[in-house]
């Protein structure tokens, strides 16, 4: 089967990280067109063994690019187009049907309560986001929780599948020589407590509120890491600056290896002010550490002792941090989390989606050619109708 994935981007970022996972355990040939900004993912992907390609657009209302992309899906003869990602799904599910590519779906990552990617939830990016919806055969949402915003915009119930996002828990495992290297390659002490968040720097993070509530814990023997790059950075900086707090805070920008970032920490910390899934949170499980978390969907039912929720105040945040200084947990792994999260599953199932997707319209096609022929006064043609989707199961954990 030949299926090409779309996404807006390939930056680093939670849905391009979770393609480039799928990727690397997919049974099918797949590739990749991003709709502009080829970034670090992209590397990664192509260093894989999947080509990529750059559609290199300039804006977010280059019509142009619509036609491109049906070019390259038609010319590609792919039997489905995935697409990921709010942009990417309005110009690839579209170009997919007018290409006549056979199943179109898209995966939805990041629909929060009241934006999506970022954006305001407005008018017009609601009927933008319906009337491409219109093209797709399916949408997978990463968590219960897309599923039921995804159904208050307006998706059709039956058109959702929910898959998890997956983890490659093996991968994120703790590594004391790499805890060793970052800390000395960042000047934090052997010995020092610290507090740490990955991701994309938005104000959605509210990295400023962990560090607000570090800020009077901080010193010589505990640091904050913050480890991403994003458009809050300069404010961030600022705001640092202003709580006094600079020469204990390192921004440590983009770094590739999350395992080893993971390593040098003590506790994991998530502030978000609304999440579709807490991707962040599971690696830092993965890796052993205590995490305190504002919210996080992919943890909504599942009991652990490893990560405790606070509400978004610098006070009880405060309060659960001093409680970790001054009583370290040892790192250990979550077994009740990573029970649900495993990566080979997750890709495991989405190949079967495809599968099914596929064979269910291969039915309807001969029911609607059936019909025809009994209008056209031919022999009736008993046709199976088609089943439904397989309930999704939940993934198991893959072997370390």
């Amino acid at each position: 089967m030949k299926v090409l994935h779309v996404i807006t981007g390939l930056d680093a970022g939670g849905a391009e990280i979770q393609l480039a996972m799928l990727l690397e355990r997919t049974r099918h040939e797949a590739s990749v067109v991003s709709l502009y900004n080829a970034g670090p993912i992209a590397e990664r992907i192509r260093a894989a063994g999947t080509p990529v390609h750059d559609l290199g657009m300039r804006s977010n209302t280059q019509v142009s690019a619509l036609y491109d992309l049906w070019r390259l899906i038609r010319a590609g003869r792919y039997d489905v187009v995935h697409a990921h990602l709010y942009r990417s799904q309005i110009y690839a599910r579209p170009a997919a049907r007018l290409a006549g590519t056979p199943l179109v779906l898209t995966t939805e990552h990041s629909i929060g309560e009241t934006h999506i990617e970022r954006r305001p939830m407005t008018r017009r990016v609601r009927a933008l986001y319906l009337a491409s919806e219109r093209f797709s055969d399916a949408t997978i949402a990463v968590s219960d929780v897309v599923r039921e915003r995804l159904v208050a915009w307006g998706v059709p119930d039956r058109k959702i599948v929910t898959i998890p996002n997956g983890i490659d828990v093996s991968s994120l495992a703790f590594d004391p020589a790499a805890r060793a290297r970052v800390r000395a390659s960042f000047g934090i002490p052997a010995d020092a407590f610290v507090i740490g968040t990955l991701g994309r720097l938005d104000p959605n993070k509210r990295v400023d509120l962990i560090v607000e509530a570090a800020a009077p814990l901080l010193g010589p023997g505990v640091k904050v890491f913050v480890v991403g790059r994003g458009e809050d950075h300069d404010r961030l900086v600022a705001r640092t600056a202003a709580l006094g707090a600079s020469d204990h805070v390192i921004f440590a920008g983009f770094q590739a290896d999350t395992a080893a970032m993971l390593a040098a920490l003590d506790v994991y910390v998530a502030a978000s002010v609304q999440e579709t899934f807490g991707l962040s949170v599971l690696e830092a499980l993965a890796s052993g550490l205590p995490v305190c978390y504002t919210t996080c969907p992919a943890l909504d039912g599942v009991s652990t002792g490893r990560a405790r929720q606070v509400v978004g105040d610098p006070v009880a945040l405060r309060a659960e941090l001093q409680r970790l200084r001054d009583a370290p947990a040892p790192r250990a792994v979550p077994v009740e989390v990573f029970d649900r999260y495993g990566m080979g599953a997750v890709a495991g199932r989405t190949d079967q989606l495809y599968a099914e997707l596929l064979a269910a319209r291969a039915r309807a096609g001969s029911r609607r050619a059936g019909r025809a022929l009994q209008g056209a006064g031919g022999a009736a043609t008993d046709l199976p109708s088609p089943t439904p989707l397989s309930p999704t199961p939940a993934p198991r954990a893959e072997a370390s």
